[in-house]
């Protein structure tokens, strides 16, 4: 299928969405959902918080991993001196980043993708599972990349701040 992009003024994005909706069927148009995983620091956090660690220090070991876009525990563990002592030398926060590498990269919530729209020849619950979100809006339970391998139709409508209102 073509990937079809779209831009549109943020304000009226949502009536794109419910005009589409409404000329090809609500049972064939869905957003798309998207899985957020768990980064390194926060899966620092989390495994901390179970673990029942003190905040203090679990904040401390979280803090020496680098804020840099796909950074790992393992990529931290070689690049951060401070980070590997600590590990090295603490049983406890052993513990805690060999459990967090464990968890680390799994999916740890889920949302609407910003811009894709599926729209499908048939009613989307004959071809995909589906998901209603705390907001009540229905989306695919499978991410964009199984939507586009299934041959579907996605578009992304994209809402831009920048788009001129006339």
């Amino acid at each position: 299928m073509p990937d079809i992009d779209v831009d549109f003024c943020m304000n009226r994005r949502g009536e794109v969405i419910s005009y589409v909706t409404e000329k090809y069927g609500r049972e064939q148009v869905a957003q798309i959902i998207t899985f957020g995983t768990l980064a390194a620091k926060a899966a620092i956090k989390d495994t901390g918080r179970v673990l029942d660690m003190p905040y203090n220090e679990v904040d401390r070991i979280a803090k020496m991993i680098p804020g840099t876009p796909g950074m790992t525990i393992d990529r931290a563990m070689e690049d951060v001196a401070a980070f590997k002592d600590a590990y090295t030398g603490d049983e406890a926060i052993r513990t805690l980043v060999d459990t967090a590498k464990k968890l680390e990269g799994m999916v740890r919530n889920s949302g609407v993708h910003a811009s894709a729209v599926v729209i499908a020849p048939v009613p989307l619950d004959e071809l995909v599972p589906l998901y209603k979100t705390k907001n009540d809006e229905i989306v695919t339970a499978y991410d964009m990349k199984a939507v586009e391998k299934m041959g579907l139709l996605k578009m992304d409508f994209l809402g831009l701040t920048t788009a001129d209102h006339h």
